[in-house]
């Protein structure tokens, strides 16, 4: 079959994505779904989501892979990179060819090279005259984005800020206290993935895969599963007893282990 023109693709990945803002969504799914899409249609290996807290510190909300994550909050502990270069001027950076730049990102540079990383590109999201964060694309080849790229990234960083904000018309009043929400939402997210990950020997990317599954197929947000492995016993038991059940029998873990997991408090503090 041959493949639609992108123009097609991009209509019905924002027609998809605003789709589910009219339902009952999940924020942190439905960031994460953006970062696919942004990747695939942009023909970048990876996309990550930094969002900035109340106090205009930045965390990651949504990625691609581990490995793109890994970058990104590589950037927010080296306090430097593209992306905090995006955040801090309000406007898209474009480094087409990372090795050119180690002067300019001393510590990233080396990092992003040793991941595989050659090009890098950051679009801002931005509502009510407020950056709420950036969109940050990972490519493996170096090149530049043209104007129609910028513009389909800057098209899925407003999705994002609507997702974000979707209830009503921002103003600077209202923002904030929506990031806080959606970072407290990250938090639980972050936290079960690890704890599936020690519980059931998988890696920690992997883990991510089998929340997302348990919570689509059983039409649950992401975030109310991964509260539930968090902080409900009962429930914990029985999400992992379906997701243990499904991973023995792939082989793709060894057993399952009995420790509870640490609080969310603990995790929301660790941020």
């Amino acid at each position: 079959m041959t493949e639609a023109p992108r123009e097609t693709r991009v209509l019905e990945a924002v027609v998809s994505l605003v789709d589910s803002l009219l339902d009952d969504f999940d924020l942190v799914e439905n960031l994460t779904d953006l970062t696919h899409r942004c990747a695939a249609l942009l023909d970048v290996d990876a996309a990550g989501l930094l969002l900035a807290d109340p106090h205009r510190q930045l965390h990651l909300m949504a990625a691609t892979s581990e490995q793109s994550s890994d970058l990104e909050l590589f950037q927010l502990q080296a306090e430097e990179g593209p992306c905090l270069d995006c955040f801090a001027g309000g406007r898209p950076v474009s480094v087409p060819d990372l090795p050119l730049e180690a002067h300019r990102w001393p510590r990233f540079v080396p990092a992003a090279t040793e991941a595989g990383f050659a090009s890098v590109h950051a679009v801002p999201m931005r509502a009510a005259g407020t950056v709420l964060g950036t969109l940050g694309l990972f490519g493996a080849d170096t090149g530049d984005l043209n104007e129609a790229d910028l513009l389909v990234a800057q098209t899925l960083a407003h999705v994002a800020c609507v997702a974000i904000l979707q209830d009503h018309a921002p103003t600077p009043a209202t923002v904030v206290p929506r990031l806080q929400t959606a970072l407290t939402s990250r938090v639980v997210v972050e936290q079960a993935k690890g704890f599936l990950s020690e519980r059931l020997h998988v890696s920690v990317e992997n883990a991510f895969g089998l929340l997302r599954g348990y919570a689509q197929a059983h039409r649950v947000h992401l975030t109310a599963v991964a509260r539930s492995v968090i902080s409900d016993p009962d429930a914990r038991e029985a999400i992992l007893s379906t997701i243990g059940a499904a991973t023995r029998a792939a082989g793709l873990t060894r057993g399952v282990h009995t420790r509870s997991p640490p609080s969310v408090a603990c995790a929301s503090s660790a941020h």
